[in-house]
């Protein structure tokens, strides 16, 4: 198992690297968020250990960029930030556990193995459908009526979004949230360009449109046949 620790307190991060080695976990260490992002989005880790302080890009800029690029290794933040409604953040934006500092490297370890078992299977597939939409979570992969269409990485977040809330119109505040992970003027036209793209993608030769635009309110995933 390979784990990643995104931590920059020195004395913290050599102590959970040491420990976890001598559990035989595979581990790899970095000081900030940008480089902890870059590693996690690049590379294939089994578990995240992050910090939600940390220079240059915060611990909770990083977990929601993950996410809203659809990336599902498992995350336990383990921050000094102890307050119940900092710990509702982190699970609400996508942690799987939050471990308070100081703590115990005994109750770190079987936080950590109690992830690593919840993984699925190798072989296992999580699947979203919708009117012939289709997108497996695991090999990124998504077609409508079977035929493939090739996401980046920002369309297939978008597409995941809308297709976990059919129905649902999603502003352009929620879409930049959840995709992009920080927050950007409203006003910005990314939205409009990303779902345009996307848009392309998944109705161009289709007799019924599937993305359809709220004037006014945002974004909404339907079937109007």
């Amino acid at each position: 198992m390979h784990i990643l620790v995104i931590e920059d307190d020195t004395s913290i991060r050599e102590f959970v690297r040491q420990g976890l080695e001598e559990l035989n976990f595979q581990v790899t260490v970095c000081a900030d968020g940008k480089l902890g992002y870059q590693l996690a989005s690049q590379e294939s880790f089994d578990l995240i250990i992050l910090d939600l302080m940390l220079p240059v890009t915060d611990g909770m800029t990083v977990l929601r960029q993950l996410r809203g690029e659809g990336h599902r290794t498992p995350v336990l933040i383990l921050s000094a930030r102890h307050s119940v409604d900092e710990r509702v953040l982190g699970l609400q934006s996508g942690a799987d556990d939050y471990l308070v500092k100081p703590f115990a490297f005994a109750e770190l370890a079987a936080r950590c193995q109690t992830l690593l078992r919840r993984q699925p299977a190798a072989s296992g597939t999580e699947v979203l459908r919708y009117q012939g939409l289709t997108l497996d979570l695991l090999s990124r992969e998504a077609r409508r009526d079977g035929e493939q269409i090739v996401l980046k990485p920002r369309e297939f977040a978008l597409l995941k979004l809308l297709m976990t809330q059919p129905g649902r119109v999603l502003s352009k505040t929620v879409i930049l949230e959840q995709v992009w992970g920080f927050q950007f003027d409203p006003q910005t036209n990314v939205v409009d360009v990303l779902v345009c793209r996307l848009r392309g993608k998944i109705d161009r030769g289709y007799a019924t449109p599937l993305l359809h635009t709220i004037r006014g309110v945002g974004y909404v995933l339907r079937h109007q046949g």
